[in-house]
């Protein structure tokens, strides 16, 4: 770690902050977990609203720093822990590469979700951050052929933000589980992180069930 600011992580189980804490099993990192039950309403709270106006996960406080947004939070971690090796240097031909399937997650696979989710028409061309479902979905998959990973061989920490997106979005129909998908899904999930993880999300889940009425 390249300094000593203390590191706390706001989480809540099921939610997107599920990769980031996948991240941080990844890299290794220490920190502070702080866990948040939205069955209770406590991501609206005005504890966590004085961290995170937006009463959102993830979110990241590193020293006096704050760091939310997803794209954000992986960019920042993987490059605090550089001995993971999980996000190209500067000077490596693969940084922008790494960039643009980061912040592609945010800026068009989400969007396009939600707009597709909701049966909202898609904006005109030269307003939609995506362009179309269809082109967005294609240009995903065909990097996934590409594969093994995002980067060809190379894993990296946005491997974590795609295998944990497509799960979901797969397991609740919003994405097809077409064969490159279920491919690049499977290899992801098979890493111990993301069984530690999800375990932890069960018995996070199952806590805050049973004490919130």
């Amino acid at each position: 770690m390249t300094t000593d600011r203390k590191l706390t992580f706001f989480h809540a189980p099921n939610t997107r902050s599920s990769s980031s804490l996948i991240l941080l099993e990844e890299l290794g990192a220490p920190f502070e977990l702080k866990v948040l039950n939205m069955k209770a309403g406590e991501q609206r709270g005005a504890a966590f609203l004085a961290v995170n106006p937006m009463g959102k996960v993830p979110a990241v406080l590193h020293g006096d720093a704050l760091i939310t947004e997803q794209g954000a939070v992986f960019i920042y971690l993987a490059d605090l822990f550089p001995q993971a090796g999980l996000a190209p240097g500067l000077a490596d031909p693969l940084r922008g590469p790494y960039l643009r399937w980061l912040v592609y997650y945010g800026s068009s696979f989400e969007p396009a979700l939600v707009d597709r989710a909701m049966k909202h028409a898609p904006a005109t061309p030269s307003m939609c951050p995506y362009g179309d479902y269809d082109t967005m979905l294609k240009t995903l998959c065909d990097q996934l052929e590409r594969g093994p990973y995002l980067l060809g061989e190379r894993f990296s920490a946005a491997d974590l933000l795609w295998g944990t997106a497509l799960t979901w979005t797969t397991t609740f129909g919003l994405v097809p589980k077409l064969p490159v998908i279920q491919t690049y899904m499977d290899r992801i999930n098979a890493r111990p992180s993301v069984a530690r993880v999800r375990a932890l999300d069960v018995k996070l889940a199952a806590e805050h069930a049973a004490s919130t009425p």
